[in-house]
């Protein structure tokens, strides 16, 4: 898609609709708590997490699991933070369409019942990156999820003077992959397979750092000879990339740094190809596939597995929401106890600075011994907690942190979240600010500008589109972040960059998921191994707080 706007856009659309169907639009803001919620709150649990997003719903089954009594609070009506489905146009009555002169349409309004309406995925929409060992934990198949592969995997139309135009379809068939990609280039197709097993070499290396934390350097000094060697084990993992990598190592650390663009070049000619494969180097990144270090970014879209299958991706029948709820019910099966409306004002901090709980929006006390945020670090450490009882070093890092990110766009077409015959549609686009030129806040008029210019983008590839769009949802960075508590809209609580990553993810001497509060810990996407719907930031938090637990 040509350079738009950044934001989100959930459209409601049908190609063709034949004479006499009829569409309604179901009520705004459906509420999908999980029914197996705790019917009360108590006062006191072993541990509380802030938030029920994915990351949130993962920490929670896990700490359960070790049996320690674990209460997660939401402050929106659905859970899953930004994994979400939600019917969100506003309902009105059954509306008929009744072919009028020509290839128009005309509504009429019968007084007929009206029929279920349009759910999105409204925020986060793909699944890839979700930890296989989490996917085997939780039992989440047993649990309701549902993935459906997307294979192909990926379409790039070319508007050209020729007819038809060209396209390049990437998909998991390798043979008809390299069809596709010999139309510009025999030279590319031979490559491509080369590529792709350099790229699977990669990204198995790098697989044991996902999940386990980040080494913690201050304390492989500390302590006893023997403590000081039992902290040596914390390096495992790198070593074991380290080793994988091999001779390659310097072929491998040139991806990790340099632009995607100059990887490409000296794979490929062809610049559809690579245009297509650059996309994932910059979804979710200020930055262009020219910039150093986009690299990564690329790699991090590309090492997830989908039931088996190493770099797939797949749409969630039912939506993103109905993994949220797969993670919940394995929560809640252990015996946690999940609320949703429950905003937490401030954590609790005992007269050490250690955290004792939180504190509701009503004034709500709930007391624990551990709490785990899956908010932002930014909302975690500069709302919650008091600044002075933070370092003041820590909370200017935090204060630092770079949360411009723009998203792109992917199609759904699932036959669970839209009536008969039609179709919902989530557009991703980049790039654009927070703020508009000129210092001008997203308005109405804004809003509806952006979305006609990204729909006029899309006529260009297919004619009829705009026509087929009865209603809209318009995401910008400002309701990302309102919404969803996404810094800045950014979709990984924080750049995916080099200097925000592993060591540095949130900040230096704090990417264990332990936090300058005693008791207080990080599980969301601002921490290692950062954002997507992976859950490694749950899990890992939680092991972490699990053997601090142990301690107390």
């Amino acid at each position: 898609m040509a350079a738009g706007l950044r934001g989100a856009l959930s459209l409601l659309c049908s190609s063709r609709w034949p004479q006499g169907w009829s569409l309604s639009l179901g009520p705004s803001g459906a509420r999908l708590a999980h029914a197996g919620a705790a019917a009360q709150l108590q006062q006191e649990y072993d541990a509380v997490v802030i938030g029920a997003g994915h990351n949130g719903l993962v920490a929670a089954a896990y700490l359960q699991q070790a049996g320690l009594r674990t209460a997660v609070l939401e402050k929106r009506h659905v859970l899953g933070g930004a994994a979400v489905t939600e019917e969100i146009v506003p309902g009105t009555p059954a509306c008929l369409l009744s072919p009028g002169p020509g290839q128009s349409w005309w509504w009429t309004f019968p007084t007929t019942p009206h029929v279920p309406g349009f759910k999105f995925s409204r925020a986060s929409y793909l699944l890839s990156l979700l930890r296989p060992q989490i996917y085997a934990d939780l039992e989440l198949q047993r649990h309701g999820l549902r993935v459906l592969p997307r294979d192909p995997y990926s379409f790039t139309p070319l508007l050209e003077d020729r007819s038809p135009p060209r396209s390049l379809l990437l998909g998991h068939d390798m043979a008809q992959t390299q069809q596709q990609i010999a139309q510009f280039s025999q030279k590319d197709a031979q490559a491509y397979p080369k590529y792709e097993a350099f790229m699977r070499r990669m990204v198995l290396a790098l697989d044991p750092l996902l999940d386990a934390p980040p080494v913690d350097t201050a304390a492989l000094g500390k302590g006893s000879l023997l403590q000081q060697l039992r902290n040596l084990q914390t390096l495992k993992p790198l070593l074991q990339a380290g080793l994988a990598l091999g001779q390659q190592l310097p072929l491998y650390y040139e991806v990790l740094t340099a632009p995607i663009s100059k990887i490409l070049d000296h794979w490929f000619e062809s610049e559809p190809l690579k245009a297509t494969l650059a996309t994932d180097a910059v979804i979710g990144a200020m930055a262009s596939p020219h910039t150093p270090g986009s690299g990564y970014v690329l790699l991090h879209h590309v090492m997830g597995e989908l039931e088996g299958r190493r770099g797939a991706w797949g749409y969630v029948a039912g939506g993103m929401g109905a993994l949220s709820q797969a993670i919940a019910q394995a929560a809640t099966a252990r015996g946690a106890h999940i609320f949703a409306e429950k905003a937490v004002c401030h954590v609790l901090l005992g007269r050490a600075g250690e955290a004792q709980g939180v504190v509701l929006e009503d004034g709500t006390e709930v007391r624990s011994k551990l709490v785990l945020s899956n908010a932002s670090p930014q909302i975690t450490f500069l709302e919650l907690i008091p600044q002075e009882q933070l370092p003041k070093d820590f909370v200017q890092r935090i204060r630092q942190l770079d949360t411009r990110s723009p998203v792109t766009k992917i199609n759904v077409l699932d036959p669970g979240l839209a009536p008969p015959g039609c179709h919902v549609v989530s557009l991703f686009t980049q790039y654009t600010p927070s703020v508009l030129a000129g210092g001008r806040s997203w308005d109405e008029q804004a809003r509806n500008a952006y979305a006609d210019t990204v729909f006029d983008c899309i006529e260009d590839y297919a004619p009829g589109f705009k026509a087929s769009v009865i209603g809209r949802d318009i995401l910008t960075p400002p309701d990302l972040e309102r919404i969803f508590g996404l810094p800045g809209g950014n979709i990984f609580h924080g750049g995916m960059s080099l200097d925000q990553l592993y060591f540095a993810r949130p900040v230096p001497s704090y990417s264990g998921y332990r936090s300058p509060v005693p008791g207080l810990y990080l599980c969301g996407s601002g921490a290692h191994p950062g954002g997507g719907v992976m859950g490694a930031a749950g899990r890992n938090a939680a092991q972490v707080a699990i053997k601090d637990f142990r301690h107390l």
